[in-house]
This record gives structure tokens, sequence and C-alpha cells, in this order.
């Protein structure tokens, strides 16, 4: 795209509007989701089968005209069907790499906790470093690279929880939930002799979603802020009904998440009530609740934390 026709707000408001025709009623997750993958996250989705997961996903990838790769993760999956592997080459005699699923921009993993932990932990490389190793070498993954995976509600037939160090790999985490009637409604219309996934196209070029990427990254957060932010997730550690609390990873998801939201505000610079705004939906999964404390409860808690913490008073 030309320099002077650049826009960050107007490429994210025609990503939206675009992914809005297919997913009807859900705006603030689609907004979450593409916050995340601003700011080179991934996301993981918890909520039972036939909201619209899957559908969210491939649209973002029609939109964002990514390269997508999906996976339906059962037991029988191999990590192999993941990275790839190597073969003998009989002619050459030399062992040649066969790309897995995962070497893509968008890599959807469809219900990932039922598949065994040996393969579920054949994506932390991935999602950690941006590559795979076979065999002793390394294969970088192209860019931008994401992953949006969706798993079971905890206890459903077949699943088992995803480790710690899969989970917090994961910018945020998110549930659709249902739709209201009005949107369900929509929803089927819009189903009626057509699908709505195939009329998507691209909206943006691949050179224009790095350079917005880019454009997040390189978002100002003064020191204030960045203090604020240590405080919100050490403040985890020591709190009286957590388990465990949040890392370090955790702390640098915040920032990455509030210079993407501070971006599609329209700012270049970070404030406070950025923090508040990603902090909870980053933190949550993160973290391992004391035995007391009742799932319905731990919205109110995050709240309470953030509460405790006083924001910074920026001149």
């Amino acid at each position: 795209m030309a320099e002077a026709t650049y826009d960050f707000i107007t490429n994210a408001q025609k990503v939206l509007n675009q992914v809005k025709t297919v997913v009807v009623g859900k705006n603030k997750t689609l907004l979450w989701v593409f916050a995340a993958i601003l700011a080179r996250g991934h996301v993981l989705m918890e909520d039972i089968p036939g909201v619209g997961k899957t559908t969210m996903a491939l649209a973002f990838s029609k939109t964002l005209g990514l390269q997508p790769s999906r996976v339906q993760f059962t037991p029988d999956v191999l990590p192999s069907d993941v990275t790839g592997y190597s073969i003998l080459d009989q002619k050459t005699g030399e062992l040649r790499y066969k790309a897995g699923a995962v070497l893509c921009n968008l890599f959807l993993a469809d219900e990932l906790n039922r598949a065994t932990s040996r393969t579920q932990s054949a994506l932390l490389e991935a999602m950690e470093e941006g590559q795979v190793t076979v065999d002793g070498i390394s294969h970088k993954i192209p860019q931008p690279f994401m992953v949006i995976a969706t798993q079971n509600p905890t206890g459903a037939a077949g699943t088992q929880p995803l480790p710690d160090s899969q989970t917090d790999r994961f910018m945020i985490q998110l549930s659709m939930g249902y739709p209201g009637a009005e949107d369900e409604l929509a929803m089927v219309a819009a189903r009626q002799g057509k699908d709505p996934l195939k009329q998507l196209e691209p909206v943006l070029t691949t050179e224009e979603l790095l350079r917005m990427q880019e454009d997040v990254s390189a978002t100002f957060v003064s020191e204030e802020v960045l203090r604020y932010v240590v405080s919100l997730v050490r403040s985890t550690r020591c709190h009286g009904k957590i388990e465990k609390g949040a890392s370090p990873r955790a702390t640098l998801a915040v920032v990455s998440m509030a210079k993407s939201f501070a971006r599609l505000r329209g700012r270049d610079y970070v404030l406070p009530k950025d923090v508040q705004e990603v902090f909870c939906l980053t933190v949550a999964h993160r973290l391992s609740w004391k035995a007391e404390v009742r799932e319905g409860e731990i919205p109110a808690l995050l709240v309470e934390i953030l509460r405790a913490i006083p924001a910074p008073q920026l001149k």
C-alpha cells in the first residue's frame, strides 16, 4: 500500500467489518482476537462445539489473506502431523523434510485438549520461537504466524487439561458463548443457499498486516505504565486465593495487548486504561486458584486485584 493511503484504523475497520458479515453478534470477541493477532499473540477459545469458533478463525484467515492450516485433534494425532518429519530420499540418500501442518500463517488447532500430552507439546516451540525442530534441524515458520486453538470445556468427555506451559503461551483465552436470538436468526438467514465464508476476499496484503504489527510493537509505553503492569502481575503472586500467580510471560502479554488496544483506539502510546481493559482476559487463564474458589467468583476477584493497585497519573 502506498505511504499516502496507509491508515491503521481504516485497515482495522475493514478487517473487522468483513469478519462481522460471517460471525454475527460477537463484535467484542472479534475485536479481542484481532487485537491479539496485531500483538503477534495466540488465542485460546474455550466453548462448547458449534458456536462458531472455527468459522471465526477461517474468516480471519481469508480476510487477512493468510495461508491457513487446520488439525482436528484426537488421541491418534501424532507430533509429526504437527511439526513434520524427515524421509529418506532414495536418489540422494539424504533425509528430506516433509513440512507439517503448523508451517502456515494461521494454524487452527481444533479441540486441542483431546490430543495426547506429547502431541500438545509439539506446538510449544512453534508458538514461542516461530520454528519447529525435526531431527536436529530447525525450520522457520512463515510470518505472520498465529495459533487459534479451541478446547472443549474442562471435564468434557475425552479431554484432558492443557499443561501450564501450553496455556501460558496463549496471549488471551476467550469464550464466544451462544448468540442472541436475533443474531442467530441473522446467521441462519445468511446461510440459506450460500456460504458466507466463500464470499470473503482479502482486504489486506501480508505486507500491510506485518506493518500493522510493527506499528503495535513500536507503540510507546512510559516507565510509569510499565511499573503499573509489573505491579498488577506481581500482585497475583501473593494473593491469598491464588495458588500460582502469573508468569513474566504474562507481563509481556499484558503490555503487548495494551499496545494493540491503544493503536485500535487511535493512539501511538499506552494509557493505564488500556492496561485495565486487557488485564483480566490476558491473565485469567494463567492463574491457578485455591480449591475453595468457585469458578463464578474468579471475574470479581480479578477486578478486585485490578482495583487494589492504583493507576499512575500521567502528566
